[in-house]
């Protein structure tokens, strides 16, 4: 799914975000990626969806080299590819379906079709009766919900998860990470950054950890820390 090799970045200011990392993910695993501010876990998954360019290095996502891509294989990626903001990022002019349904709009879905799956989704993440409503009139934890529903309306191989829970409270945290588990036994990858120690050492997925850009542990089924 997801394969590294030596993977550098280092922006026009010279700071060094990533430093030769060499690791591979593969479909179906949940994975933690963890370590302090500044440690290159945003750099990482802005590289994956191709928001940025490698300096050097190959990263490769479902097989295609990512700096190699041209304009409309960057599109056609990018839509087995969901992701989950931190900030929501919602169009507050439009309604919770207007919200997911945009994404499937965007990629010419038939009407009936985009009905279906925002139904199904908003079913899944417990919404149904929200429908309707716009993103100021949502619970921090609602619209999470709704940045969830969007990301997989697609039905994306991928599910990259950045700081999902930094908003929310423990509860409300904790419902969230409950549908990422269940979107992921469906078969969805997912890549979660995140500061969360309680989550991570309670879930026991496997845990990627960054320092300064460099890859300092790779454990399966590990903790937040060496010592979790």
């Amino acid at each position: 799914m997801i394969l590294t090799k030596d993977l550098t970045k280092i922006y026009s200011n010279g700071v060094v975000a990533l430093e030769q990392l060499s690791l591979s993910v593969e479909k179906g695993e949940f994975v933690f990626l963890v370590g302090p501010s500044g440690a290159g876990k945003t750099t990482f998954l802005n590289l994956i969806i191709r928001r940025e360019l490698p300096t050097a290095g190959l990263l490769s996502v479902n097989q295609k080299n990512i700096a190699s891509l041209k304009k409309d294989e960057i599109a056609f990626l990018r839509r087995s590819i969901g992701v989950i903001f931190q900030d929501y990022k919602l169009l507050p002019h439009k309604t919770v379906y207007e919200n997911i349904s945009f994404a499937l709009e965007v990629i010419e879905t038939g009407i009936k079709e985009i009905k279906q799956r925002v139904y199904s989704v908003l079913e899944l993440v417990g919404l149904l009766n929200k429908s309707n409503v716009f993103p100021s009139e949502l619970s921090g934890g609602e619209q999470q919900r709704v940045c969830l529903a969007r990301a997989i309306v697609n039905r994306p191989l991928l599910l990259l998860a950045d700081e999902p829970t930094g908003n929310l409270d423990p509860d409300t945290s904790w419902e969230i990470m409950e549908l990422l588990r269940e979107i992921n036994k469906r078969g969805t990858t997912i890549l979660m950054a995140t500061h969360n120690k309680e989550i991570v050492d309670k879930l026991r997925k496997r845990v990627i950890a960054l320092d300064h850009g460099k890859l300092i542990r790779d454990t399966l089924r590990g903790g937040y820390t060496i010592e979790a």
